[in-house]
């Protein structure tokens, strides 16, 4: 566990696109640190796999799913009295996903709407996190890790909806305005290799507490 300078409590959270990596970071950040680590909810998902299969049909009511989940989660951090960090943010819900949907036509401009009016009410009751973590991965590598962990409901996953993904992910984070840490996957492996973790984690530190080591 690092030694981290005197604050109460910190509140990270890690954004990216699917499969850039953001449970595994986040595992190991909240190790590393000593904290209490959120995960996004998908193997309990009840909307995932018909999302997947008939996307026109299930966009709405798979993105009301992952914005009430991560309130939930959201509400909780700031009552706890410890640190967290969060994978993946209710930010990316409406200014990635839900408009990606409503972009390709998969979301109705009625669902969008209303979808975006909740997203906005409920968010003006939570805080921002103390440091956004953003994976930054190509389409290439993104295919790669889908590839690897071998969820089934992923399989049918398009190269044209990574790459659409991407870009509102790039759009959103030349946008967000609270503190962030933008982070270049292509050529990094937290996952098994020691030596890059350790670059990670050493960015997290100087970024969040000033550190230079």
């Amino acid at each position: 566990m690092s030694n981290l300078p005197e604050k109460p409590f910190y509140f990270v959270a890690v954004a990216g696109n699917i499969g850039a990596g953001k449970s595994s970071l986040t595992e190991r950040i909240a190790k590393h640190f000593g904290w209490k680590a959120y995960y996004e909810s998908v193997d309990d998902n009840p909307y995932l796999s018909d999302f997947y299969d008939d996307m026109r049909r299930w966009s709405f009511n798979l993105q009301v799913y992952f914005l009430s989940s991560r309130f939930r989660h959201q509400k909780k951090l700031a009552s706890f009295e410890e640190s967290c960090i969060q994978d993946r943010t209710i930010y990316e819900d409406v200014e990635i996903f839900a408009k990606n949907l409503y972009d390709m036509g998969l979301m109705s401009k009625r669902d969008y709407e209303n979808y975006s009016s909740l997203f906005h009410e409920m968010t003006s009751f939570l805080r921002p996190p103390d440091l956004l973590i953003y994976l930054k991965a190509s389409v290439p590598t993104l295919v790669h890790q889908i590839q690897q962990r071998g969820r089934d409901y992923e399989n049918t996953i398009r190269i044209d909806y990574l790459e659409r993904l991407n870009a509102l992910y790039n759009d959103w984070i030349d946008r967000y305005q609270y503190d962030k840490l933008v982070i270049e996957t292509d050529d990094l492996d937290f996952v098994n290799d020691k030596e890059d973790l350790g670059k990670v984690l050493n960015m997290v530190e100087q970024r969040l507490f000033g550190l230079f080591s």
